[in-house]
């Protein structure tokens, strides 16, 4: 690939963000990340995109809150901050038309799933940002192919320790989450047999996957601070676990699910997830006992969600007896009063859907359901 490996490595902190358990300050606000890839007429990845952004950056509601990710192709937009619940849908139809419309300015159209179905990673330029740069010499083939667009949940709490005791427990949330939100059967034009082929594809990075569980904000943050201090990781954002607390933001977030083509299935997950947050802080204001499963056991869990997504079948913690994701989630629907998440668990994944245009209709038309422009 022509980089060199790093020789430094030296820890870089992450400038101009406070972090510590002061930054834990307000509970419930939302954050909402979502990667997208842009692309020509016929959904093919878009070439020639350089520093786009920089060059001539956006207007509106995604000034200051677009920015290239690894490839020059694939970009990711963030919410502003989310008082209220009602709110989600506006917003995160309002980012995506700001952002087809200014990709439609430049020529291009975008594309919308965990990941595109035909890109070949090895033929397509990465990002010129020092960044990435020092990522790709550091990590080498995992990062060189990570091509992969996700949707990150942020939700605030209010207090520290409360945040990692919540976010120990979401752990078991990844799973069911990720089945539910599969969008990503095909890589490099081949049907992978996955439901999530990108979750399969991320975990070859390090500092991701399923994590420990810590006893307080104190261990945490121990956990970071020697992860940056010893020179493993660059900056503590490159800790990219299924779920953790974040340090620089006050929130716990979730980082597990594929992109949704479709806005309302996001907009699902998202009410879901800050459900839980809600009843797991509840829990915990009545220092309520409750057992989590071996990390061993949760892995084992996100395996077959990635593997069979909706159709999976999970490990609780009865001396292995199993529930099924759908009845799992019909449940919780019930439980949290979600109207939404039953809608989606009645519905079929984004992988079942695109396997049935693939098969049907072949790669032109899957990347065509996949646009935007196409896909509401």
């Amino acid at each position: 690939m022509g980089i060199e490996p790093d020789a430094t490595h030296r820890p870089v902190v992450m400038s101009g963000q406070q972090r510590g358990p002061d930054r834990f300050d307000h509970f419930g606000s939302i954050g909402i990340e979502e990667e997208f890839y842009l692309v020509n007429d016929r959904g093919e990845p878009a070439r020639g995109i350089g520093d786009l952004l920089d060059r001539e950056p956006p207007p509106g509601i995604l000034s200051d809150r677009i920015d290239h990710e690894l490839f020059e192709f694939t970009v990711e937009t963030q919410t502003p901050v989310i008082e209220e619940l009602d709110a989600v849908e506006p917003t995160i139809r309002q980012m995506r038309r700001a952002l087809i419309e200014y990709a439609a300015t430049h020529g291009y159209q975008i594309l919308c799933a965990g990941l595109h179905p035909t890109a070949r990673w090895w033929e397509l330029p990465h990002t010129d940002k020092p960044r990435y740069r020092s990522q790709l010499g550091r990590i080498q083939y995992p990062q060189h192919r990570n091509i992969t667009s996700g949707l990150h949940i942020h939700i605030g709490v209010d207090d520290a320790d409360m945040a990692v005791w919540i976010a120990n427990r979401l752990r078991w949330y990844v799973a069911p989450i990720l089945a539910i939100s599969a969008n990503s059967p095909f890589w490099c034009g081949a049907d992978t047999g996955l439901a999530s082929a990108r979750a399969s594809i991320f975990e070859g990075l390090p500092n991701t996957g399923m994590p420990g569980a810590f006893d307080s904000f104190a261990a945490f943050d121990r956990f970071e601070r020697r992860m940056v201090d010893s020179g493993q990781i660059r900056d503590r954002g490159e800790l990219w676990f299924d779920v953790r607390p974040h340090t620089a933001y006050g929130t716990v977030e979730l980082r597990a699910p594929d992109v949704q083509t479709e806005p309302e299935r996001s907009v699902a997950i998202v009410e879901y997830v800050h459900a839980l947050v809600e009843d797991l802080r509840d829990a915990f204001t009545r220092r309520e006992v409750q057992p989590m499963l071996r990390r061993e056991e949760l892995a084992a869990n996100k395996w077959q969600a990635l593997r069979y997504g909706a159709d999976a079948m999970l490990l609780t913690g009865a001396d292995g007896e199993t529930v099924s994701v759908r009845d799992l989630l019909r449940a919780d629907a019930r439980r949290l009063g979600l109207r939404r998440l039953q809608e989606l668990v009645a519905a079929p994944t984004g992988t079942e859907l695109q396997r049935e245009t693939g098969d049907a209709e072949g790669v032109d038309a899957l990347r065509h359901r996949l646009m935007l422009e196409t896909a509401g």
